[in-house]
């Protein structure tokens, strides 16, 4: 049994804040994967996939458990010197702190302010030094790998796990289910996501002690506040994730307002971690948190050395983008109306495009205009508004590229088992599937489970026309041939694009 937890909010504007609501995938068995630990091995492959054009799935091999070394990368030089500073309209004294990556306290202190929650426009401030005596930590706690919804969570059964408790957790109906949702949609693995949640709440060996004893406690998981919860993991964990692979992060600020340099030798899946772990705990907690007697040594308990699980060539070197086709009929101009901007939630990679159908009305009206495959592939994933394309064939959304097509209408919508060809019809546009302002096709890419930047170094290209974007989310260009597309907002001629 599912239940949507999301509602479909009419606005006047054509931009969107997406959230979602997809359920789990259909039960097929998975694709064949060798680890150090247990896991059901198998494979799907129908006899109508072998005369497609799909594209082939790299076979993986486990690395072992010591993890693979970084390169080290060039950490941002800290500041010698104070820095004398002026409040500006919409400043607080965290986001002061947080931008110039010092410690709130010290702030406080440097600036002999008492009530940190009082700041004035135009206050002169003193921003003090960075401590030099600060050390980062660079002991590494997943490999990628267990971040991602990748190769290596296939097999994982939640259900399984979940029976072995018998905390809050194991009295609500349908809690394996929330627990995957979760996970797929935000691409997050579900072992580091249980492993963090336990972390955090405790819900899974012991009860919920924030539940007022007097009020009547639901029994089903979708009626309660987990899945929140585990979507507010996967944003952090993503956050942190996604923002070490563009080299964004230079520091972690704590919940107490505190920061810790961040160690050029970790990896991008540990920098999700001790960014999560930055949002929930103070400085004593957050060291204890990313040591191996932190979160770590929890995941050991509940599935062994993470590192068992360790994919490196999760994205390699030589990897490039198939060939794809714009998602419309052809000789049908649709408006561009989002640049890159995150695939599902705010954590993730800047990895949407957005597109509205011709004579769109203004609010949520399913279009007569038809979505259109962008490759050959087979749907393993049709519900609430998502469509989910795999490009291998395989029947594992964790494997290869795979499309994600958000808010299609139920109407004559593809069904799950499917094999379309590029250019075969999807669906209508609609506000299914998440809050959306008005009927339009949300689409991006994952690569084993990586949301793929639109405008990173595999760019978003379909039918020629390359993806580029800037520092502003959903701001971007359509490319191809020296013309100049501009995502915008509302119609208008000049973002007008056809195959």
């Amino acid at each position: 049994m599912k239940k949507n937890v999301l509602v479909n909010i009419t606005l006047l504007a054509l931009m969107l804040t997406l959230i979602g609501c997809i359920k789990t995938a259909p039960k097929v068995e998975p694709w064949q994967l060798t680890f150090n630990t247990p896991t059901t091995i198998g494979k799907v492959q129908s006899e109508s996939q072998n005369n497609s054009s799909m594209i082939e799935t790299k076979v993986y091999r486990n690395s072992g458990v010591t993890p693979t070394p970084d390169s080290p990368r060039v950490m941002p030089t800290l500041r010698k010197d104070p820095v004398d500073y002026s409040v500006q309209q919409g400043d607080s004294l965290s986001v002061i702190a947080r931008n110039f990556g010092v410690d709130l306290n010290a702030l406080l202190q440097e600036n002999k302010i008492t009530n940190p929650n009082l700041v004035e426009v135009g206050q002169s401030l003193v921003i003090p030094t960075v401590d030099p005596n600060l050390k980062p930590v660079d002991f590494k706690i997943v490999p990628d790998s267990e971040l991602v919804y990748s190769p290596s969570s296939i097999g994982f059964d939640c259900s399984s796990f979940l029976s072995q408790f018998s905390g809050y957790l194991s009295s609500l109906e349908y809690a394996e289910e929330v627990v995957m949702q979760v996970a797929e949609e935000y691409s997050v693995n579900p072992r580091i996501l249980l492993t963090a949640f336990e972390y955090q709440t405790g819900w899974l060996r012991s009860e919920n002690k924030s539940l007022d004893p007097k009020t009547p406690v639901p029994t089903d998981a979708w009626k309660t506040n987990l899945y929140q919860v585990l979507g507010s993991i996967a944003s952090d964990l993503n956050w942190g994730f996604y923002h070490w692979l563009d080299n964004k992060i230079g520091y972690f600020i704590l919940k107490d307002g505190s920061y810790i340099p961040a160690s050029g030798t970790i990896n991008a899946g540990t920098a999700g971690v001790q960014y999560w772990a930055g949002n929930h705990f103070n400085k004593d907690e957050w060291i204890v948190a990313t040591s191996e007697q932190g979160i770590f040594n929890l995941y050991q308990q509940f599935f062994g050395n993470p590192f068992n699980y360790s994919i490196d060539d999760l994205l390699p070197e030589d990897l490039k983008q198939p060939e794809l086709i714009l998602p419309f009929q052809n000789g049908i101009a649709w408006s561009f109306t989002g640049g890159p901007h995150s695939g599902w939630g705010v954590g993730t990679a800047w990895a949407a495009l957005d597109f509205a159908p011709p004579g769109s009305p203004m609010g949520c009206v399913v279009s007569g205009d038809w979505v259109t495959a962008v490759a050959d592939g087979l749907i393993i994933r049709n519900e609430f508004g998502t469509v989910i394309q795999d490009l291998d064939g395989d029947g594992n959304e964790q494997t290869g590229w795979t499309i994600l097509y958000l808010h299609i209408s139920s109407w004559e919508q593809v069904q799950t088992g499917t094999q379309v060809l590029a250019g075969d019809n999807i669906g209508h546009t609609s506000c299914e599937g998440g809050v959306s302002s008005g009927s339009h096709l949300h689409i991006a890419r994952r690569y084993n489970g990586i949301w793929m930047n639109a405008a990173g170094s595999i760019p978003f290209v379909m039918d020629g026309y390359s993806t580029e974007g800037s520092e502003n989310e959903y701001d971007g260009f359509l490319v191809k041939n020296g013309e100049y597309i501009e995502a915008w907002a509302y119609y208008r001629p000049e973002s007008l694009v056809m195959r």
